[in-house]
């Protein structure tokens, strides 16, 4: 019997693989690496007895620290990596699937490599920067996860260009609208073409929220002056409230558009510069090591 493939099935599978593909990787292999490796280091910190007590400048904290920090140097390259196209076990969701587990393993790894011992030196700033290149990365990866659909959805079939495309459309025919209307109105309209409709800034574009927004303050006035205006056939305000509306419905998706890309871009301006950073110190800590010890 001819088995008939759905193609809206297929399509649905690729989608949900191409996803989260990286993060369950071959049944969740890097995973299962990492969690052995932290476990392994775990078991070993609580069988070897290290006087006074464990500390990185032991036996056993310099094989931490050489595993801490190869897998840190490791785990840079992955910006590298992206510009090569590979396949099987070193493809991109390979890589990227190793880059999340073993980064998460380093939590174990650099914390048991100190000891426990922290203090005002640039070790423990060299960990510090460390956990915050990790949790930015966590960050990232709740937000891959969360909101690629959110995106898509908003979008609704359009893509950014045509929502851009539909905003020039609609201001052109706001234009042309305003001509028969007095000064005072015109102005307001003109507002609405005049001001950028996405410069409030990176906290504006982040929170979506713009409150000194031309076209909304525009529409609230005409609203105001129509309401109490006998209804006519024709009123030009009455168009150029109806225009106003709908221009504000496409602001409305652009603005949660570039919200949710910027959610998705921003760990990356704190997690590639202070990985940068943890380079520095790193390198810093492993010479004052050397050079003291």
């Amino acid at each position: 019997m001819l088995m008939v493939k759905n193609p809206a099935m297929t399509s649905k599978r690729e989608r949900s693989s191409t996803h989260d593909g990286f993060l369950r990787y071959r049944n969740f292999r890097w995973a299962k690496i990492a969690s052995i490796l932290a476990l392994v280091a775990i078991v070993a910190y609580l069988m070897i007895d290290v006087q006074p007590r464990h500390n990185g400048g032991s036996a056993y904290g310099y094989v931490l620290g050489t595993i801490g920090a190869l897998l840190i140097l490791w785990l840079t390259l992955l910006g590298v990596r992206k510009r090569a196209m590979t396949r099987g076990r070193w493809s991109l969701k390979a890589w990227t699937s190793a880059h999340v587990y073993l980064g998460l393993s380093l939590i174990v790894i650099a914390t048991l490599h100190t000891g426990f011992q922290f203090g005002w030196n640039v070790h423990t700033l060299a960990y510090a920067l460390m956990m915050v290149v990790i949790l930015s990365g966590i960050y990232g990866i709740s937000m891959y996860a969360a909101l690629p659909r959110m995106l898509s959805d908003n979008r609704d079939m359009m893509t950014e260009a045509q929502m851009l495309d539909a905003l020039r459309s609609m201001d052109r025919q706001l234009h042309d609208a305003a001509q028969p209307l007095e000064q005072r109105h015109a102005d307001l309209v003109q507002a609405s073409l005049d001001q950028d409709a996405f410069g409030g800034g990176v906290w504006a574009r982040l929170t979506g929220r713009y409150p000194n927004c031309a076209t909304r303050a525009a529409q609230a006035e005409i609203r105001r002056e129509t309401a109490y205006r006998p209804n006519v056939g024709d009123d030009p305000l009455e168009k150029i409230d109806a225009l106003l509306t709908r221009k504000e419905a496409i602001l409305a998706r652009v603005r949660r558009h570039l919200k949710i890309k910027s959610l998705l871009e921003v760990w990356l301006y704190i997690h590639v510069p202070v990985t940068f950073a943890l380079i520095a110190a790193l390198s810093a800590h492993i010479v004052s090591v050397f050079f003291y010890w």
